[in-house]
């Protein structure tokens, strides 16, 4: 080979590495400036009776993937401690351990979904919806929105053991933070560990009123998780296990649930 020849040589390989470096540039620009792909976006709802476990890994997967938390039952406490005409209607009906109207309910979810800047990059629904007709709401919402649902995830757990972990939740209203007396109890009786101020006991949280709202949601809920069976993308979880566990096994059905559904659209 003459030097003339070598100089060819290396000045080619010189426009090929520039090429690749100006391509890879332009690739790693893309993918900064870029919105959230469907793939690294969320839209799920948690099926689950109360004390599953829903309040303690919903705001996993809120900061895990960075989408909103809409957790119904936390708007309508808000609701209630307001004292809001709402809020005094609902806090009747769930004291005597039963459900609120759907409109109520789907009227919130709409306003968060639509104005709830948190919401953008997906979300995250707890305690909605509860039966097939709010199912039937939320698909329409969602359609109107061009999006649809990736995942419908059960926490799966027997009721006895439920009665015994709910019976002794404890409950910082303030800040949502929960405690058990028996399997996670505050450092001081009755009081927060962050704030120091007073733990209460949920009126609706006696074996009586559960037992209700047990019976309510297996008879209304049940159609629901089989509406979410025949759409394909029901995913059941097992509730009982630690709640580091329950979260392990949750975030790999999400992440394989959203891969699946972009593989669809």
């Amino acid at each position: 080979m003459t030097v003339q020849d070598e100089l060819e040589y290396l000045k080619s390989l010189v426009t090929q590495l520039n090429d690749k470096i100006q391509a890879l540039e332009a690739k790693a620009k893309d993918a900064v400036s870029q919105p959230k792909t469907p793939a690294q976006q969320l839209r799920t709802i948690l099926i689950g009776p109360p004390g599953a476990g829903k309040g303690t890994q919903a705001p996993r997967i809120r900061d895990e993937f960075c989408v909103c938390h809409l957790a119904t039952g936390d708007l309508l406490r808000e609701q209630v401690a307001r004292k809001t005409k709402l809020g005094v209607e609902a806090k009747k009906i769930m004291d005597a351990g039963g459900l609120v109207s759907d409109d109520i309910v789907v009227g919130m979810i709409k306003d968060q979904l639509e104005n709830n800047k948190a919401c953008k990059n997906g979300f995250v629904l707890d305690g909605f919806p509860r039966t097939v007709p709010q199912a039937s709401m939320l698909d329409a919402m969602l359609e109107a929105r061009k999006e649809k649902l990736d995942s419908a995830v059960q926490l799966v757990i027997d009721d006895q053991l439920l009665i015994s972990r709910i019976t002794g939740r404890l409950i910082h209203p303030a800040s949502g933070r929960t405690y058990h007396r028996e399997f996670n109890p505050p450092k001081k009786p009755m009081v927060d560990d962050v704030t120091g101020e007073p733990l209460v006991q949920r009126s609706d949280d006696n074996v009586e009123a559960l037992r209700k709202r047990l019976a309510v949601f297996h008879s209304q809920t049940g159609p629901v998780v089989d509406y979410y069976k025949q759409k394909g993308i029901w995913y059941p979880v097992d509730a009982a296990q630690s709640p580091n566990l329950v979260w392990e096994n949750l975030r790999n059905v999400l992440i394989k649930s959203t891969q699946k559904s972009q593989q669809k659209s």
